[in-house]
């Protein structure tokens, strides 16, 4: 134990003559760790709310049984299932836009607490020990959780109500006056109208409001409508695991839940957690270079010292466990610093982040980080295995390479050349993986491996290109200096390749990230002006009010067009499907961009022989132009129309995680008479020049007609600007994540040829001997970091498109179901280069300065040695 410990305190001498060793071990141990750990915040509390979301109703009642036509049941259908026997409860789900800048949208879920299975919880408060007068009486109560509260601007008012709760005693979290002072409780009030008494339940998911059935069929305005059945012992009747089809006597009304129709939004949100953790890992990979590269370099700095503790009778394997510790300690100091990091990066980016699953998916994740204790630790173990990874290749190279031989750069060099050509190899197989899982692939875990290979082998390869290119150089270099420059640089090459490599993959990533952003960007905006060509869209509250709308709105003279938009619910071959009627009106065609369509497309939808699909539905179900699709019976069974139809067209729906089937809205009413109008696009007619006058005139007519009757009225322009704010919102968290892997991969550049720096006075002494001025030494030097770049930063360029079409074309459809064209911005490429050379001009400054500053006498002392 002494001799270890003797051993330990001569190796952290090294240490205190080289702090910037020391410290840039640390640092990439903090910046991998800081950026993993914040991604990994970032995806634990989603999956954590997505699980509160799962978990709002939990109980031993597996089974459920839902609508087959339409989105509701008759509340009579319930009251005869009891009557008849069964244990079954009613829930009614729902969504409230409550007003505000910008709006806000809750999901309502009522219950009947009376029926509910026994044992089953509610936001994990047991059935049984509801307050049921209070939950189910006049005023009632709604349940939210302290992250909705928020959301409704009501946070001053809850916190007072817990202080007025605390002081009476109460169990009940009332809504108090903002004063907090007992100013009795605040209602809340929609469209005039007071809901009942707000009460805050900690365990509630984020975006969700839970009441009594009763009170929700109110808000909602669904008066004797109910969204799915609760089944109570089904499964111990039938057997474990087992699940209950509706009786014979309601099989034409209900249908037995599907396990994957479930609202499972960690299902739906997969793809955007997945590209996060790649970018996290990325970050992570690069940020492993940086200490990868300093305890390479610090070993070779301490050969002699390796040298004369295996002198003083040390043992290998001694040595070994004490630069093993010492690499432990630097994890430990990363680990804490770069996991605290992370905590408050994950917080800097949830906010943009919740907004992209809000909008994107209607998933909603609470504004507040509340990470369990596993994230902590893993983080911590995160950073021991990076430490461990990153020093292993030193150590194993230092235990096998003679010890003379480790301060010989041709030994080195020797070696490097050694391990290029094991990279090529690794690199060819990579590439041959890459291949065969774009060939074979058929899920996003093997889309994101493809990925994976691309960047290891092109970072496999990267030294040997660059190689063989001062190879090139050399051959054709005029002058000694010149040959001088391009030989020293591939001396270099060996200790800089790691730094180069963090280079290309964070530039490769930027550009390809980028480059599919700007792409859908680019789609993006000129869908959604097809889309989005009405001037006005209204949100009926329910389908008779929608028909009297458009029945209103045809006989204005302002009005050009006013198209209801039908839709129904149904399974296609065991895939949710949405349904849309349209109506025959050139408008219905300019709205919808199709990405391929027969010649009459549109005259056979109108005609009811013809149907159009979403590219989702196509690319799931493998439809073709011509095919028949069959889309069941419908509601009206057999006095239905044919329930065989022609595809005739395929469109794109991006955001749409389920399928989508355009139809005629008549030919949809007859199938399902329980269609529902949704929504109505209205056009208006004003002449050249006023047309933002007339649209404001006619929703104030709107809205003055419908004032208080539920109608919602949106103009176009709000719409498309919500919508660019949610895609901006989606990429905020890529784009923060690729900034900072730039950053990192400067930092390694950096640290690098600082490190170097103390090195290379033994290959600038004789140059300065002979003659060259010290200032254009540190030029040379400069010249030979910014060659180096520039090359790593043309490799990086075909690399990002290659990673923007693995994005655009494989990752995107098996992710989506949908691809977006390939898209190559000059300029973009133009801007990412030119910044990668300022990232390496920033990197290398610093070390060139401290080189021009040389004082000849260091310079002199070079050749103190030489005999």
């Amino acid at each position: 134990m002494r001799a270890f410990l003797s051993c330990m305190r001569a190796l952290a001498g090294h240490w205190r003559r080289h702090p910037l060793q020391c410290a840039s071990i640390a640092c990439g141990l903090w910046l991998a760790t800081a950026l993993w750990s914040g991604v990994q915040a970032l995806n634990a509390q989603a999956r954590a709310d997505y699980a509160r979301a799962s978990a709002v109703l939990l109980g031993p009642a597996q089974t459920q049984w839902l609508p087959r036509h339409g989105n509701f049941i008759d509340q009579d259908v319930y009251v005869r299932l009891r009557l008849a026997g069964w244990q079954v409860s009613p829930v009614l789900e729902g969504s409230l836009r409550f007003p505000g800048t910008p709006p806000v949208t809750l999901r309502v879920m009522g219950i009947e607490p009376f029926s509910l299975p026994p044992g089953t919880a509610v936001a994990g408060q047991v059935a049984k020990a509801f307050d049921m007068a209070t939950f189910i009486g006049e005023p009632g109560q709604v349940w939210a959780g302290p992250d909705t509260v928020r959301r409704l601007g009501l946070a001053e008012s809850w916190r007072g109500g817990e202080r007025e709760g605390a002081k009476e005693g109460s169990g009940e979290d009332r809504m108090a006056g903002k004063d907090g002072q007992g100013a009795g409780p605040r209602p809340v009030t929609l469209d005039g109208k007071e809901l009942p008494v707000l009460h805050v339940q900690p365990d509630l998911a984020p975006g969700v409001l839970v009441t009594d059935i009763g009170h929700a069929q109110a808000l909602l305005r669904e008066p004797g409508k109910v969204s799915r059945l609760l089944v109570a012992g089904a499964s111990q009747a039938a057997g474990a695991g087992a699940e209950f089809a509706p009786p014979a006597p309601w099989s034409d009304q209900l249908v037995l839940a599907r396990a994957d129709d479930r609202d499972d939004l960690g299902r739906l949100t997969e793809s955007f957690h997945l590209n996060l953790t790649a970018l996290g890992m990325l970050a992570f990979i690069v940020g492993l270079f940086i200490v990868h590269a300093s305890i390479g370099l610090a070993l070779e700095q301490r050969r002699s010292l390796l040298r004369t503790l295996r002198a003083c009778g040390v043992s290998l394997r001694a040595l070994m466990a004490a630069l093993a510790v010492e690499l432990g300690a630097f994890a430990l100091v990363g680990g804490v610093a770069g996991v605290a990091s992370g905590y408050v990066l994950a917080g800097l980016l949830l906010g943009n982040m919740a907004a992209s699953l809000r909008g994107l998916y209607g998933a909603e994740v609470a504004g507040h980080l509340s990470l369990p204790a596993w994230w902590w630790w893993a983080g911590m173990g995160m950073t021991l295995l990076g430490a461990l990874a990153a020093g292993a290749g030193s150590l194993w190279r230092a235990s096998r390479l003679p010890l003379l031989a480790i301060a010989r750069p041709q030994a080195w060099r020797g070696a490097q050349a050694s391990r290029q050509r094991r990279h090529v190899l690794q690199a060819a197989l990579l590439a041959a993986f890459a291949i065969a899982c774009a060939l074979a692939g058929d899920s996003l875990a093997t889309a994101f491996a493809m990925q994976a290979a691309i960047l290891l082998a092109s970072a496999l390869l990267l030294p040997v290109l660059l190689d063989a290119m001062l190879a090139w150089g050399a051959r054709h270099a005029g002058g000694p200096l010149a040959s001088w420059f391009i030989a020293d640089s591939r001396q270099q090459l060996p200790a800089l390749s790691l730094a180069l490599m963090a280079l290309l993959l964070a530039l490769g990533a930027s550009v390809g990230v980028g480059g599919m952003t700007e792409g859908f960007r680019k789609t993006f905006v000129g869908w959604l002006d097809q889309r989005l060509s009405a001037d006005i869209y209204l949100n009926p509250r329910d389908s008779a009010q929608g028909v009297e709308a458009v029945q209103w709105l045809r006989t204005r003279s302002d009005v050009r067009a006013a198209l209801p938009q039908w839709r129904a619910a149904t399974q296609v071959r065991g895939w949710p499907v949405e349904l849309q009627g349209v109506v025959d009106d050139p408008e219905t065609a300019r709205q919808w961009p199709l990405l391929e369509q027969s010649a009459d497309a549109w005259r056979q939808v109108a005609a009811g022989r013809g149907v159009m699909v979403s590219e989702q539905l196509a690319r799931r179900l493998g439809l073709r132009l011509g095919d028949a699709l069959d889309l069941g019976a419908g509601a009206a069974g057999a006095s239905a129309p044919s329930s065989m139809f022609t595809v005739v067209a395929r469109y794109a729906d991006y955001g749409n995680p389920r399928g989508h089937v355009l139809m005629d809205a008549d030919v949809l009413r007859r199938r399902d008479p329980a269609a529902v109008l949704r929504s109505v696009n209205v056009y208006a007619a004003s002449a050249p020049g006023a047309g933002e006058h007339v649209v404001a005139m006619l929703r104030a007519a709107l809205e003055q007609r419908y004032a208080g009757e539920g109608m919602q009225v949106a103009e176009q322009a709000s719409i498309k600007l919500w919508s660019t704010q949610v895609f901006e919102r989606t990429f905020a968290a890529t784009g923060a994540l690729n900034a900072l892997t730039l950053g990192v991969a400067g930092i390694a550049l950096f640290i690098s040829l600082l490190t170097l720096s103390q090195g290379r006075l033994a290959q600038l002494a004789p140059l300065w001997a002979l003659g060259v001025p010290r200032r254009r030494l540190a030029w040379l030097a400069l010249g030979q970091v910014l060659t180096l770049s520039s090359m790593t930063v043309l490799c990086a360029m075909p690399l990002g498109v290659l990673l923007a079409w693995t994005l655009v074309a494989v990752v995107n459809v098996q992710a989506f179901g949908w691809r977006l064209p390939l898209y190559v911005f000059p300029s973009q490429l133009l801007t990412l280069g030119m910044l990668g050379l300022l990232t390496s001009l920033l990197a290398a400054a610093w070390p060139v300065w401290q080189l021009r500053r040389r004082q000849p006498a260091e310079l002199i002392r070079q050749f103190a040695d030489e005999t």
